[in-house]
């Protein structure tokens, strides 16, 4: 039986809307910085949503790093655009930045009249502990994912050592990245060896849905 027009409306402005509300809960965990947003961004989409699974939540996380800008604000746009088009893109990161750009202007506005004061410092010393384990807990499931090999572990592994040893900028480190992993698979493929590009994975992949956007 053929969806009728009003129906496919109904169920854009719900997916749109869905969107919005899910980053505008998500976002305020950005001021913490971009990645402190991934555990609870994993939680909504993965777990609870089931829209990606865990290998896709990997990939684009990747992609929105590298990428130029916020890691917060570029997921938002890949996710949205994946979900519901433009218009999808659109409602995720205006769901995202409001949050942000409010408490912002709250803090500019009142952080001098409070900022000498000892339960306002505790405060912030409380929200950078939080923000830390946030990151940590996003390295590790990121990390779960991403190194399922050899070669993995011993590129990430030097990766660390030379961005903690000579302080080098992350953009040069990326692209290192990307020609090591190249020169890497094109050598197993000439040894004969097997080559993965991800992590074996029995989890539940969602259909693809169309979306009438």
């Amino acid at each position: 039986m053929k969806t009728t027009k009003t129906e496919h409306l109904q169920f854009n402005i719900h997916l749109l809307w869905n969107l919005f509300w899910i980053f505008f809960k998500i976002g305020p965990a950005t001021f913490g910085g971009g990645y402190a947003m991934i555990p609870i961004l994993e939680k909504e989409v993965v777990y609870k949503r089931k829209w990606i699974n865990a290998q896709d939540m990997s990939d684009l996380l990747s992609i929105a790093g590298s990428a130029p800008g916020g890691v917060g604000v570029n997921a938002s746009t890949f996710l949205g655009y994946r979900m519901g088009k433009i218009p999808g893109a659109i409602a995720a990161v205006l769901g995202i930045t409001l949050p942000t750009f409010f408490i912002v202007f709250a803090l500019s506005a009142f952080y001098s009249f409070f900022q000498d004061q000892p339960k306002v410092q505790a405060a912030f010393q409380g929200i950078h502990g939080a923000v830390i384990g946030l990151i940590a807990v996003a390295a590790y499931r990121m990390g779960k994912n991403a190194l399922f090999d050899r070669s993995t572990i011993v590129v990430a592994i030097g990766a660390l050592i030379t961005l903690l040893i000579t302080g080098l900028n992350p953009i040069f480190m990326i692209l290192f990245g990307l020609g090591i992993g190249i020169l890497i698979i094109q050598a197993k493929k000439k040894l004969g060896m097997t080559t993965r590009t991800e992590k074996a994975t029995h989890d539940h992949i969602p259909p693809t849905i169309e979306y009438y956007i």
